[in-house]
């Protein structure tokens, strides 16, 4: 089946079986490994991408289902080579360890900032609770968030 997509402003129409996932449609067919698999359970939360500006884990998400709508990774962030502000304060404030779980902690706190652009850090909290990072005790996570609230 044909799912036409537009994935970081750039439309695709991509052939894929019903059973793909939108995780393996950004990965697999359109090269983009930002997002990343870690479950394919939805408990961690490494695979969140922005679907028409919603944060959504996509190893869950048929792509067929996505067909029609916009999708925006990691890569697509950033304004050229200026980076966007949760992806600044990830940087100033060490938001990472070994980097697995960022893509998909960045995604879901740009769609917490778009929803609460002035968090606490118990919102913050609550907010990325869905993303499991198994490196850190989420305290720089937490930083950078608040980081990019104030940008």
């Amino acid at each position: 089946m044909n799912v036409t997509v537009t994935v970081n402003g750039t439309a695709h129409t991509v052939d894929v079986e019903g059973r793909t996932l939108l995780v393996h449609l950004l990965r697999d067919h359109l090269d983009l490994t930002a997002t990343n698999i870690g479950c394919d359970t939805t408990s961690c939360g490494a695979c969140t991408v922005l679907l028409d500006g919603e944060s959504v884990k996509s190893c869950t998400v048929l792509a067929a289902s996505v067909d029609g709508q916009a999708v925006t990774t990691l890569e697509g962030l950033a304004d050229g080579d200026r980076w966007h502000p949760v992806q600044e304060g990830f940087r100033a404030k060490h938001g990472l360890q070994c980097g697995f779980c960022t893509p998909g902690m960045v995604m879901a706190a740009v769609s917490l900032l778009d929803e609460n652009p002035k968090p606490t850090a118990d919102e913050v909290r609550q907010g990325l609770e869905g993303n499991l990072c198994r490196c850190t005790g989420y305290h720089n996570i937490v930083a950078a968030v608040l980081e990019a609230a104030v940008q």
